[in-house]
């Protein structure tokens, strides 16, 4: 392997390291967090130690011929028992229960580290070797014993840690579940390390020589799956967080025209401050912010509500085919823009008056799932049901029906009047039969008061119930 495979995922692995500095810095008394760190720290130092270019740099630095090998040997165990530490913080359980456990597995691979310096000073490796030290010198005492030492150790806790992860995985889902499959995949990577290694060592022993597995093979595993073990760790820590700030900044995005609508204040009054956020302010912190604001003007907004204009314009948009609760929704949206130009417009508040009352009750209910609503009503003022009702109400529309009155009857020439008032009681049969509109070689067979395009008929007339049959619309 060059020397770029190893120092690029040690690159991404220091990135990484960096980024979660700060969370150090907070909660270093957290074995949890130290643990994390830790393991960046080993992962990071292993791939850079075992470079070819390092490992002839601190041969040369300390003058002694592969005095690296025992170094990169107990960075990579201590990556191996800091795996294990991590796992058992991360799964939990009684905290003595997993001291204990977390105790064991330091001691014991605490105590392989300090034997592999001993087992190298009592060998002799005079030839330097940068990139087959295991195999050439499988045969040496001690420094046999020193490999296959150092590659137990590692093996061992690669298949733990497999056989922990995959078992826990079936019990766990989200983002814990995806970093455990990682972690299943970064431990069979270095599982298969351990055994290429050893496999190419008892090929020497044997008499043999399967070298390739220990020099070529071998890296690509380790890399592989130090880089997947890192990843694996790090997304169920991160991945919520980046989550959760992707959630926010789409929602605080959707809340913009609302946003828009209520900026527009009325002239010769005195604007209210608005907080003023810095540029690299956290995403949930610009969404608390918009919705605090918004909440506030649609409470100044209360006295020019008028529930005459949502009652108008949700049978407008009934007739023209829009689904109840959509028509519900461009009902309040056109009482809240009729609102924000009432009080741009400088027209006296109708505080206390029934209309403004039941409006306010309507844009209560219509909020009231929390942030959905918000985000529904600021999402349907581009709608052209809200457009066309609020031109309406600008052009001064009549009043409204009353909650016994019916809308929206067919008229004789086959045309939909946009308000006819229909006393209450059994509604009559239809008298007059309506032409289908034809457009190209889409044919409408219902009572359509405007023209169509074949992709409305095919999205909407095909799909809705006819809004214009001979039942009574609900003013609700």
């Amino acid at each position: 392997m060059r020397n770029s495979d190893y120092y690029l995922p040690s690159v991404l692995l220091a990135i990484a390291l960096a980024a979660r500095l700060p969370a150090l810095r907070r909660g270093w008394r957290d074995p949890l967090v130290r643990s994390v760190h830790f393991l960046l720290f080993t992962a990071t130092s292993c791939f850079v130690l075992a470079a070819p270019a390092t490992i002839a740099l601190i041969n040369g630095l300390t003058g002694t011929p592969n005095i690296a090998a025992p170094l990169v040997y107990c960075f990579l165990c201590a990556f191996s028992c800091t795996c294990l530490v991590l796992i058992a913080y991360w799964r939990g359980g009684p905290p003595e229960r997993v001291r204990r456990v977390t105790r064991g597995w330091i001691a014991a691979y605490g105590t392989v580290i300090a034997v592999l310096p001993v087992l190298f000073v009592l060998g002799e490796a005079p030839v330097e070797r940068l990139r087959d030290f295991d195999t050439y010198y499988a045969h040496t005492p001690f420094l046999r014993e020193m490999i296959v030492l150092y590659l137990l150790a590692h093996t061992v806790a690669a298949a733990v840690t497999t056989l922990m992860c995959l078992l826990w995985a079936r019990a766990v889902g989200q983002w814990l579940r995806v970093g455990l499959c990682l972690l299943v995949a970064g431990f069979f990577f270095n599982l298969s390390f351990g055994v290429a290694k050893l496999t190419a060592i008892s090929a020497r022993w044997a008499g043999g020589n399967w070298d390739v597995l220990s020099t070529t093979a071998a890296p690509l595993l380790a890399s592989a799956g130090g880089l997947t073990t890192a990843i694996g760790f790090l997304v169920p820590l991160l991945a919520p967080r980046f989550t959760a700030a992707l959630q926010a900044g789409l929602t605080y995005t959707r809340l913009g025209a609302l946003w828009h609508w209520l900026s527009r204040a009325q002239p010769g009054a005195e604007v209210p401050r608005r907080p003023r956020i810095p540029w690299w302010a956290a995403p949930e912190l610009r969404l608390t912010v918009r919705e605090t604001v918004i909440h506030d003007e649609l409470l100044r907004l209360q006295p020019y509500l008028d529930d005459r204009v949502r009652r108008r314009a949700y049978a407008s948009a009934v007739v023209g085919y829009a689904p109840r609760r959509y028509a519900k929704a461009v009902g309040v949206a056109a009482m809240v823009v009729t609102a924000v130009e009432a009080r741009r417009d400088g027209q006296p508040p109708g505080e206390g008056s029934d209309p403004a009352q039941a409006g306010v009750h309507a844009l209560t209910a219509a909020l009231s799932p929390g942030r959905e609503g918000l985000v529904r009503l600021s999402q349907i003022l581009r709608s052209p049901y809200v457009t066309d009702a609020v031109r309406k109400e600008a052009a001064g529309s009549a009043d409204p029906p009353s909650d016994g009155e019916d809308r929206a009857q067919p008229a004789g020439d086959g045309t939909v009047p946009r308000r006819a008032t229909v006393r209450p009681g059994p509604v009559p049969a239809p008298t007059h039969e309506y032409a289908p509109t034809v457009i190209g070689r889409w044919t409408c067979r219902a009572r359509c008061r405007q023209r169509i395009t074949w992709m409305s008929y095919g999205v909407r007339c095909a799909v809705q119930p006819c809004a214009l049959e001979d039942r009574p619309i609900d003013p609700v």
